[in-house]
């Protein structure tokens, strides 16, 4: 069993975004300190929600920071950038980590960034198959050319080459599909449980495809007990998500998601972790065993406050790890 931290690198209020920033490469140095097996950074694009625009870029920085722990990111948003251009970043990182860094790329959604960046709503509507293709295509190690839709250009060498596969963030039954046929690992969103979850997996197996090793990402707080801990992220998630949520803003004039805040957060605490280190152990090793994954990455910064973001991590590395690991591996040292 896989586990390890997920940095929106949230902006909550009252937090500078240099300050945010700063404190997700702690976090990371600290989940590498604790023990945890990687750490994924997430990417936003003008909005408090996350204030991490690249995560390619801090990624970068926390793999200098460290010498251990794997690097993703969670995701990079390949609607509003050119494949190729993500690929060559994504070999460096590659290389000058040894290997640590993982690629993990969604569609995002219809928002500001493709106005901003000029890729426009039709490369975010259907041009996220011939994205996908494209930048496989550019980590198979060879040289790559392109004539589609969105992208033509002549054949040009990969420098550096490198041989990877992303991970390829799944919210939809095309998505799944789309990972399924090109043999991609998913990663699923915090917002479903273990019967999504299942149905997702099982709907990825019916391509008729060899198993993968997808992620799931989760909400991960530890407090002396699960009453504390779900009273804690009552009072602190809805002063980020309010804001961060309303960020979202639709470039082509559709109405902009709507939540339920509070709704939301009881959701949250409901399906993840959230509790004393018993109860996270158990909501753990459950999800394991109804959704097959053994790959699950912890939205550590619920707290709201950076402190808090540490302690929290080292909890669920003393706490709750090794008890999941004993528990899901029982014949492990």
């Amino acid at each position: 069993m896989r586990i390890g931290v997920f940095l929106v690198a949230a902006g909550f209020p009252g937090r500078a975004p240099g300050d945010v920033l700063r404190g997700t490469v702690e976090a990371i140095e600290a989940a590498e300190k604790a023990g945890f097996d990687d750490a994924w950074i997430a990417e936003h694009h003008f909005m408090s929600y996350g204030v991490c625009p690249s995560a390619v870029t801090l990624a970068a920085v926390a793999l200098g920071r460290t010498s251990r722990i794997t690097v993703g990111t969670a995701v990079s948003v390949l609607s509003a950038q050119h494949p190729v251009a993500l690929a060559e970043q994504a070999a460096i990182l590659h290389h000058v980590s040894d290997g640590r860094f993982r690629l993990g790329v969604g569609r995002g959604g219809p928002w500001l960034e493709l106005e901003v960046f000029g890729t426009g709503t039709a490369r975010f509507e259907r041009g996220f198959p011939e994205s996908l293709d494209l930048l496989c295509a550019a980590l198979n190690g060879g040289p790559v050319a392109a004539d589609g839709e969105f992208f033509r250009f002549r054949e040009v060498a990969m420098v550096p080459q490198a041989r990877m596969s992303p991970v390829v963030a799944c919210t939809s039954e095309g998505t799944v599909r789309l990972a399924a046929e090109r043999r991609l690992p998913m990663l699923l969103g915090l917002h479903i449980g273990d019967e999504e979850r299942a149905e997702m997996i099982t709907a990825y197996d019916a391509c008729d495809v060899p198993p993968a090793a997808h992620v799931g990402a989760a909400l991960g707080y530890v407090a002396d007990t699960t009453e504390q801990a779900v009273r804690e992220m009552r009072e602190s998630l809805p002063r980020w998500l309010g804001p961060g949520l309303a960020g979202y803003v639709p470039v082509d004039g559709r109405p902009p998601p709507r939540r339920d805040i509070p709704e939301y957060v009881d959701l949250l605490c409901r399906i993840h972790p959230v509790g004393s280190a018993e109860h996270c152990v158990e909501k753990i090793t459950t999800t394991a065993a109804r959704t097959g994954l053994r790959h699950l990455i912890l939205m550590v910064e619920g707290a709201g406050d950076h402190r808090r973001t540490l302690e929290n991590i080292a909890r669920l590395g003393a706490e709750v790890l090794p008890a999941v690991r004993q528990s899901l591996n029982p014949g492990a040292a």
